[in-house]
């Protein structure tokens, strides 16, 4: 599954035919199953088949730090090596047949849609050019980032996040402390943002397809995130000016953005692709054909195949008439994106079995956790519901665990909507916010911190990262908890 390495620089055709190449291998090893191959019964899975997926995850943790060169050059191959490990022994236990149905099924519902959304808001995004130098105050900061905690609900966590960072990095670029600001970046613009629309993250963008309104989100979420977005950005504000202070002392490092452009924008044309993306999510939500086709077992609809060209063309039609200038200006380059593409490779193949025992609910192996999301009486336990989805998506993918406990809370929209609004509210909020606590808790994360290293930031290691997410991240759902879920 893990994509083979392209240079930097590679032409962005490329990019889009390994997306092609990666769905006709995926298709092509299901060649040799029969039709028709069941689905694999979590409540036979035994816990052992998740080490590769904790392998992937401690080799994410772990080579940048200990290994950082190794990892920076290998870190595709590492990938592979967790997705073998995981694909080859289950294929043996299991058989090519089911083995081959599951890989397809991650591939065609999933990691595929998913890479290819990503694309397109990444290269449209890629494409505008905001200009001049702003220069990174604690005023200026903390204005940043609530634009785009603003806008990260219209354009999506990634669109918002492609957009800003590097203008953000660019005005901070003569500062010496600039790490906390990516940080607080993630958390915000990242992740928090994003919970006001479907189309803000993918978890809430699922519910939206099984049946929650669109503008449901809005008004059970808009409380939590005015909290929790509030706080953060005082607490930054504060931390900032902080730094700012500890700045004065000392001489500042010559700001590498000269003072010679005034404030604009540029590729503005690729504002209305932006608005593209949206329509084109939109219409595989609203539009139903009654298409379907049958891949070895895994029902594709006509409408998510319709979304996912036209979010390729899309990016080819921004690519096409952004002047190059404007994205060597912007310092894009194609590394973010295959980095994000190669390592959620191995994360959505090695996730499969986790996924499955969670989905077997009381009769699968971590049935204990499951037991802890409903009282005696069969009633939900909102609290554990916010905290076990928000922890699990903290390090699996958001998406998938959210249909998780999305189905262990019955699965209907409209109970879900009604008399368990409360319920839903804390498997949404714990999806979308929790996120935010590692790098791997939602693909833009990992994004923002391959661009920010790209230019120089020494971000911290995915545990000194976390060290940020919990002094600062922590508090504030145990706010929201008091609050909204006792």
């Amino acid at each position: 599954m893990a994509m083979g390495f392209v240079p930097r620089g590679t032409r962005p055709q490329l990019a889009t035919a390994t997306l092609a190449t990666l769905a006709i291998l995926a298709t092509s090893s299901a060649a040799v199953a029969a039709d028709g191959a069941a689905s694999l019964n979590g409540a036979q899975v035994s816990p052992l088949w998740a080490v590769p997926f904790a392998g992937m995850l401690l080799s994410i943790a772990l080579f940048p730090l200990l290994a950082g060169h190794f990892w920076h050059h290998h870190y595709g191959k590492v990938a592979l090596f967790w997705a073998a490990a995981f694909a080859v022994p289950f294929a043996a236990v299991y058989g090519p047949a089911l083995t081959a149905h599951e890989v397809v099924h991650t591939a065609l519902l999933e990691y595929i849609p998913f890479i290819i959304l990503l694309y397109a808001l990444f290269t449209v995004s890629g494409g505008i050019l905001i200009t001049g130098n702003l220069h990174g105050s604690p005023a200026v900061n903390t204005a940043i980032l609530a634009f785009g905690t603003l806008i990260a609900s219209l354009i999506g966590t990634t669109g918002a996040s492609m957009v800003l960072i590097r203008p953000l990095l660019r005005a901070n670029d003569n500062r010496r402390y600039n790490v906390h600001t990516i940080v607080f970046f993630i958390f915000l613009v990242s992740n928090i943002g994003g919970s006001l629309t479907p189309l803000g993250d993918p978890p809430l963008f699922l519910g939206f397809l099984k049946g929650v309104n669109f503008f449901w989100t809005a008004t059970h979420l808009l409380h939590d995130t005015a909290v929790v977005a509030v706080l953060l950005l005082g607490a930054f504000y504060l931390l900032d000016r902080y730094f700012y202070a500890k700045e004065g002392g000392r001489k500042l490092k010559v700001d590498p953005t000269p003072d010679t452009e005034s404030l604009g924008l540029r590729g503005a044309q690729n504002i209305p692709l932006l608005g593209g993306v949206i329509g084109a999510i939109l219409l595989s939500a609203l539009w139903k054909p009654g298409i379907t086709f049958d891949v070895y077992g895994t029902h594709v609809e006509l409408q998510w195949m319709v979304r996912d060209v036209l979010l390729v063309l899309v990016a080819l039609i921004s690519l096409s008439i952004t002047p190059k200038i404007i994205r060597e200006r912007n310092g894009f380059d194609w590394e973010p994106i295959l980095e994000v593409a190669k390592l959620f490779a191995a994360i959505f193949l090695t996730i499969i079995p986790v996924i499955a025992i969670l989905k077997a609910g009381l009769d699968g192996a971590f049935a204990p956790l499951v037991q802890l999301v409903t009282d005696p009486n069969g009633q939900p336990v909102n609290v554990w519901y916010f905290w076990l989805t928000g922890a699990l998506s903290a390090f699996l993918d958001n998406a998938p665990t959210y249909l998780v406990f999305f189905n262990l809370a019955g699965g209907n929209p409209h109970q879900l909507m009604g008399p368990l609004a409360v319920t839903l509210e804390a498997i949404s909020a714990g999806a979308v916010f929790m996120g935010a606590m590692t790098y791997i808790g939602n693909a833009p994360n990992f994004m923002v911190l391959s661009i920010a290293r790209h230019r120089g930031v020494k971000m911290p290691s995915f545990f000194g990262y976390m060290g940020w997410s919990l002094t600062f991240l922590l508090p504030c759902f145990a706010l929201l908890t008091v609050l909204y879920f006792l």
